[in-house]
């Protein structure tokens, strides 16, 4: 148990290193090759978060743990909200701009889709495709806007002018050989530890692995918050989650059908849903999410993880 324990902290780490140095390396050489900022917040930086998310739902449906594939994404949503907005809203208030309305309908409507694909009973072939070409129309739409859209004079997290460009790629092939190394530590302990504990690795998925891979999103929202750069923070969010249910999950998919488990549609798909309409009155009323919010957040947080422990208890 000690080592499995260890192999899951070890992969903790690494994720998180690899992750922030894929994320450094890409954004600044993006920002170099004169791509604007607000596409490169919306998808590099994006999938430079989700990248653990990613790599730990591949390993997971190689390993045939479907239910660690799917907790991984489903709990790193609801942590990515719950969690990953009300922490630093106790710190600073978040004012949130409506330039990401667009983007946030389509999170809504990407989770209705992931909820009606659900309802089929697993991820096989063609709702893998279907996921992919969402994500491809999405991604199509950002390019069109980004486009149409001057250069954003947003500060994004990670961007440094003073940064060599070899060190930069360094920094890309460093995140690209440590993201598999720590998603392979950390899937096998979490696995192992399920297995010991007669838990199952949905329960795990959801809770330890979710909240692992989401440090990267909580790490740099929480430095937007610091910066009252509230639509940083929002786009980063908002652009992971689509990450997480159309591009991520679709991939997983390539690699073998992923079984839904039943229980996933009983509670942890609604309280993702639920999570991502409490942004909704914060967009359309221009009303920063203060700390009683961010409060109510981490309360609802908890209260989730306790209907998990006495579900899988």
């Amino acid at each position: 148990m000690l080592i499995d324990v260890a192999q899951v902290a070890g992969g903790l780490v690494v994720l998180l290193l690899a992750g922030d140095l894929l994320v450094r390396g890409a954004v600044n050489l993006a920002l170099r090759l004169g791509i604007p900022a607000l596409m490169v917040g919306m998808t590099v930086v994006a999938f430079g978060t989700s990248a653990p998310e990613l790599l730990v739902s591949v390993k997971a449906v190689i390993r045939d743990a479907d239910g660690l594939a799917l907790g991984n994404v489903v709990g790193s949503n609801i942590a990515n909200i719950l969690l990953v907005i009300g922490l630093p809203a106790l710190i600073a208030p978040m004012l949130i701009g409506r330039e990401y309305l667009r983007d946030y309908l389509m999170m809504l409507a990407a989770t209705g889709l992931f909820g009606a694909l659900a309802l089929t009973g697993a991820i096989g072939l063609w709702q893998t495709l279907v996921l992919l070409g969402a994500f491809t129309l999405f991604m199509g739409d950002s390019i069109l806007r980004a486009r149409k859209a001057r250069q954003d004079s947003i500060a994004l997290e990670g961007a440094d002018d003073s940064i060599a460009t070899p060190k930069l790629a360094l920094f890309l092939v460093l995140g690209v050989i440590g993201l598999p190394l720590g998603a392979s530590l950390l899937v096998a302990g979490a696995v192992d530890i399920a297995a010991a504990l007669g838990v199952s690795d949905v329960m795990i998925g959801l809770t330890i692995v979710a909240v692992g891979t989401s440090l990267p999103e909580l790490a740099t929202t929480f430095m937007a918050a610091i910066r009252r750069e509230g639509g940083v923070a929002l786009g980063n969010i908002i652009g992971s989650n689509l990450f997480n249910l159309l591009f991520i999950l679709g991939i997983a998919g390539l690699f073998g059908q992923i079984d839904m488990p039943p229980q996933m549609m009983v509670l942890d798909f609604w309280v993702m849903l639920a999570a991502a309409l409490v942004l909704a009155p914060f967009l359309w009323t221009l009303r920063p999410v203060g700390r009683v919010t961010g409060g109510a957040l981490l309360l609802a947080y908890a209260g989730y993880i306790w209907a998990l422990i006495v579900i899988g208890g």
